[in-house]
């Protein structure tokens, strides 16, 4: 049977969209606590089925799926703007093509103005009407107002009318950048984009035995598989070394490893592989927030989206972009290997290169070191940072590595940096080499 916790996340999934969520109406309804009904919104929330929205409320949005994280609702805007709804809360839900910007006069604007667009503009009441009447929403800058007769079109027409204290420019910047952020999410490969689905997967029940087991590795040839009780929950994993001159009677609870490593679908596979090559796992079970199984991952998917990401250009620009495109070989005739010059938004607040960037610039040196004397793809396992003197903005890093060790499967570096010829920083970088 279903908990309380999971009754609310199944019933705030079939509400319809746009529809508002209260933690009371949510607890009167299902006659549960407010406190289990604040998690479960809480909860929803995370799993981006409702957006919160200071002075609206919890509305019930669609889910987005991979294809068009990049694109914004306008929740989410009045979000990013701290803005303030004046009308038309029932399309807040909606998503939005792209934004114009009202800075012309009225016959050039309107023609850029199409449906599904965010208008973005001052207080001229004339304009926020057109823009409606189009099929866009309106978002007034400066903490202007607008007049009656438009919040009553917006509530009409379902297009949400928004104002922040904001000037236009900066909103823009702000809508720009989350814009951003969401192409680089997009570019991030996540379990869910890789995992074998439940349909797919091959799992045993705490009723089984080792028999079971037996038939099922003779029809598949997998060793490992997870373990699930009548509510399809992850109870534990069994192996072939669980199994191993165990009787054919003995119930597969007995011999289970339990409370196994799992994973969930949004964790992003460079974690998983971190986990799978430090815990030398093969294979690990995906579940959902109430630890039921969604399916498997094993090491060698991982390991393959991992060398393919690390093959394709990436749209938006990350900080270890940003370090990695100012880091450039030294001459023959230099000591060092490598130099960067540390620019501004490397630095900490005290003017001084962050410890993150460091790490960045050590991992970058190993890697680059490694590729060379063995061609194909690194995964970094382990770096140990233990020295470390600071280096101020505008300044150039000089780096060195030396290979300590280098096997079939993993790579060994010893990292240097200096500034001025003298030593600032110093690592250990460990990682695991793919082959192509």
């Amino acid at each position: 049977m279903a908990t309380k916790h999971e009754q609310i996340l199944q019933h705030i999934t079939e509400l319809g969209v746009g529809e508002k969520i209260s933690v009371r109406r949510v607890a009167k309804s299902l006659n549960v606590s407010e406190g289990t009904a604040y998690r479960a919104i809480k909860e929803a929330e995370n799993q981006g089925l409702v957006s919160t929205i200071e002075r609206v409320g919890t509305i019930r949005i669609e889910k987005k799926q991979k294809d068009n994280i990049e694109k914004l609702t306008y929740a989410e805007v009045v979000n990013i703007v701290d803005g303030q709804v004046l009308g038309g809360r029932n399309g807040l839900h909606k998503t939005l093509n792209r934004f114009v910007i009202g800075a012309m006069k009225l016959e050039a604007m309107m023609r850029y103005v199409e449906p599904g667009n965010l208008l973005i503009v001052g207080n001229r009441y004339q304009v926020h009407k057109l823009a409606l009447e189009a099929g866009a929403a309106v978002l007034i800058t400066g903490g202007f107002d607008t007049n009656e007769n438009v919040i009553a079109l917006a509530d009409e027409l379902g297009m949400p009318v928004i104002s922040t204290t904001y000037d236009t420019f900066t909103v823009a910047t702000m809508i720009n950048r989350a814009i951003y952020d969401q192409l680089i999410k997009k570019e991030i490969v996540l379990v869910d984009d890789i995992l074998i689905p439940l349909q797919d997967t091959f799992f045993l029940s705490i009723d089984n035995d080792v028999k079971k087991w037996h038939e099922i590795n003779g029809r598949t040839s997998h060793s490992r598989y997870p373990v699930i009780d009548g509510d399809m929950k992850v109870r534990g994993m069994v192996a072939a070394k669980d199994v191993l001159g165990a009787d054919m009677t003995v119930p597969i609870e007995q011999i289970m490893t339990k409370n196994p490593i799992t994973v969930k679908e949004r964790t992003s596979v460079a974690s998983v592989a971190h986990v799978m090559v430090w815990e030398g796992i093969e294979l690990l079970p995906v579940i959902d927030e109430q630890n039921r199984l969604l399916g498997v991952i094993s090491r060698q998917d991982v390991l393959k989206a991992l060398q393919m990401t690390q093959r394709q250009p990436h749209v938006g620009e990350t900080i270890d972009d940003l370090i990695t495109g100012r880091f450039h070989e030294t001459g023959p005739d230099s000591d060092y290997h490598y130099q960067c010059d540390v620019t501004p938004q490397m630095t900490n607040h005290l003017g001084m290169i962050s410890y993150g960037v460091l790490s960045t610039l050590v991992t970058e040196t190993g890697s680059r070191l490694l590729r060379q004397y063995k061609r194909g793809d690194i995964v970094v396992e382990n770096i140990t940072l233990y020295f470390i003197k600071p280096v101020q903005i505008e300044s150039t890093v000089d780096m060195k590595g030396k290979l300590l060790e280098v096997g079939r499967r993993h790579g060994k570096v010893d990292v240097e940096l200096y500034h001025e010829g003298g030593i600032v920083g110093k690592a250990l970088m460990m990682a695991q080499m793919l082959d192509r």
